[in-house]
């Protein structure tokens, strides 16, 4: 391999450098990385500290996706068991933060991670993220006359919920912009892809 070869590699998967990076074909624009390992996707990449609002809203996906599994989960439960509203949003809370963490936690253990080390890429990539999301959509929830009066069979439970992840997806997705583009949220996951 001539040094020029090693150097253009080297710069392009190491990050040592970019001397022979911009010949790569396609990154002559290319200024940054999100994540701090150095490696975002290639068509993701950030410029001057900010992630793309197509990364930002496939980790706000990723992130409600576990984050409603466990919320409807836990307000099925806690409906169905005929709790009160307290204990019901308590453990759709709990739930949701369980299974938003679960998500990540299943990625970057079947990408080779040890659990001790995989706990702490989940907690880091979505701690932030699951609060947002949560507060949001509880509080529309909460803010929704008789959404947490209604039962199971009620257009109105399911509706609220509905509204309520929309709007935490649409306030959550400038949150995980802001993270990624400095190095933090989803952007310590994506090493391990």
């Amino acid at each position: 391999m001539s040094s020029q070869s090693y150097r253009s590699s080297e710069g392009h998967h190491g990050h040592h450098g970019h001397t022979g990076h911009m010949e790569h074909a396609g990154h002559a624009e290319h200024t940054g990385h999100p994540d701090p390992a150095g490696r975002a996707e290639h068509g993701e990449h950030t410029v001057s500290g900010t992630a793309s609002w197509a990364t930002a809203a496939k980790a706000t996906l990723h992130c409600l996706t576990g984050c409603a599994f466990g919320e409807v989960l836990g307000m099925v439960i806690g409906t169905a068991l005929g709790w009160h509203t307290v204990p019901t949003m308590a453990l759709a809370i709990v739930l949701a933060f369980l299974f938003g963490y679960s998500f990540t936690l299943w990625a970057v253990l079947r990408a080779g991670v040890g659990l001790r080390n995989a706990v702490r890429v989940a907690l880091a990539a979505d701690t932030v993220s699951i609060t947002v999301m949560e507060l949001v959509d509880n509080g529309v929830i909460a803010l929704t006359p008789g959404a947490l009066d209604a039962h199971l069979s009620d257009w109105l439970f399911w509706g609220a919920l509905a509204f309520a992840f929309a709007v935490a997806f649409v306030v959550t997705t400038p949150v995980n912009r802001w993270l990624i583009g400095r190095g933090r949220g989803h952007a310590v996951v994506h090493r391990y892809h």
